[in-house]
Formats: C-alpha cells, sequence, structure tokens
C-alpha cells in the first residue's frame, strides 16, 4: 500500500472512531509499527490529526489535547466547590448493601466526607480512600498491587487480577479528560487498564467529574462516552442533549 493511501486509511479509521491505536492500525493495515508512528508524525505536522501517547485522536481545535498529569496535591484545590456538589450528589447513590468500588482521585476522595450508609463494603485501590473509609467505621478492601506516587493509585497485573474476582453493584471513577469522540481518557496506560477492568465489573458505572474536564483529551480511553454515565456540576455547552449526563442537584 502506498503511504498517501495508508495515511487516508488511518484518517477514514479516525473519523469513524475518534481515537485509535499504534496496534490498531499495525494489526487493520498490515503494516509495521514503526511505518504506522511515522505516518501518525507526518499527519500531525499536517494538522489532520492529534498525536498523543500510543496512538492518535481526531484534530479538533475545540479540544484541548495533553499528556501531563497533576499530582493528588496539585488537583485537591482545583474547582473544589463543583467537586463537592458532585460528590455529594454521588455519595447519596450509594445504597444498604452495595459492594462499591472507589476508583482513586480527589473528585472521588470528596465523596468519603458524604457517604453515611454503614451497610456498605468499599473497594478501591487509593491507599488515603481505605484509610479514610476504615476511621469512618467502613469496612474496605485495599487492592493490592503497585502504588503510583503522583496519583497515590494502585495499579499493576496484580490490582487487576483482584479487580476482575469481584462484582460491583456500583462504581464511581474519575476521568481527566471527556469527549463524544475519544470518550474517558487519562494520562497513564496503567491506570486506564484498572478503571477498564473495574467498570467491566460494575452493575451501575458512574464517572464523576466537573465542568472542566469536557472537550479535553488525554493519553488514553478508558471509556467511551456513549453508555457511560456522567455526573457533573452544571450544564455543559454542547452536551445539553445527552441524557447520560447527570447534573448534581443541589
Amino acid at each position: 500500500m502506498l503511504t498517501r493511501q495508508r495515511q487516508e486509511q488511518i484518517l477514514k479509521l479516525l473519523s469513524e472512531r475518534g481515537s485509535i491505536t499504534v496496534a490498531e492500525i499495525k494489526d487493520i493495515l498490515n503494516t509495521s509499527e514503526s511505518t504506522v508512528r511515522r505516518d501518525i508524525t507526518t499527519l500531525d505536522r499536517q494538522g489532520k490529526l492529534i498525536k498523543v501517547f500510543g496512538g492518535a485522536v481526531m484534530a479538533d481545535a475545540d479540544v484541548v489535547v495533553t499528556a501531563h498529569e497533576y499530582t493528588v496535591a496539585q488537583k485537591v484545590d482545583l474547582n473544589c466547590m463543583e467537586k463537592q456538589k458532585i460528590a455529594k450528589y454521588a455519595a447519596s447513590l450509594i445504597e444498604p448493601g452495595d459492594f462499591v468500588y472507589l476508583d482513586a482521585g480527589t473528585t472521588t476522595a470528596y465523596m468519603l466526607d458524604y457517604v453515611e450508609q454503614k451497610e456498605v463494603t468499599f473497594v478501591t485501590n487509593a491507599v488515603a480512600h481505605a484509610q479514610r473509609l476504615v476511621s469512618k467505621g467502613m469496612k474496605v478492601l485495599l487492592v493490592g498491587g503497585e502504588l503510583k506516587a503522583s496519583t497515590e493509585a494502585i495499579i499493576g497485573n496484580q490490582a487487576m487480577k483482584t479487580i476482575r474476582e469481584y462484582h460491583f453493584t456500583k462504581g464511581f471513577f474519575g476521568t481527566n479528560g471527556v469527549t463524544r469522540k475519544c470518550g474517558c481518557t487519562t494520562p497513564d496506560a496503567n491506570e486506564a487498564m484498572i478503571k477498564q477492568s473495574a467498570m467491566e465489573q460494575c452493575r451501575q458505572c458512574y464517572v464523576i467529574c466537573d465542568y472542566s474536564k469536557f472537550e479535553n483529551v488525554s493519553s488514553v480511553t478508558f471509556a467511551p462516552f456513549y453508555g457511560t454515565t456522567f455526573i457533573t456540576d452544571r450544564t455543559i455547552v454542547g452536551y445539553e442533549e445527552y441524557e447520560n449526563i447527570w447534573i448534581a442537584e443541589e
């Protein structure tokens, strides 16, 4: 296949999917990884797509693309009032007898201020979340594995193996970015795999995020936009028609 034809195929795949990985392109076009990476770099320079870690996303002037990840200390004071509003509403969805997965993150951390149900078991990959829940008298199962310093999240194969043995009634997840095309995204592939594994084990999933996360794209997609329920703090311009976006009630 000629270079131009191959690049046209990559752009066609992107238009259909919104985002795609190097490995997916390699398999679909039956070419080498190095060739795919060169094509993506060329198309990125031409402004026809946006190169991200491990693949590419659609070029869109209104979308902010970043691979940068803030630490917990840097994020904890960002949009506090919005996060508290979301967290309070999310916590109200927890019912007696629930088996809840609680993702690492600052918005999920705010949920701990509002959790009141005692007859609930929590599973989390956040050491700080586990400590606070235990101090409130809650039953907690902490996922084992590698502790990532910047986000204080437990990641890795051991964590995924444990999560896949559970069956959660509800799960609450954070995200770094949300768009219709790329879905929910995060900068770290290992964290994306943990989130994806946990979401697959949940009867009901909620991605809780403030308004600033919309129209942002990070490096790795862990959940699609369609079929995912979002809880946010206000009506998002351009997303008014979507019933899967819930606005947290006062």
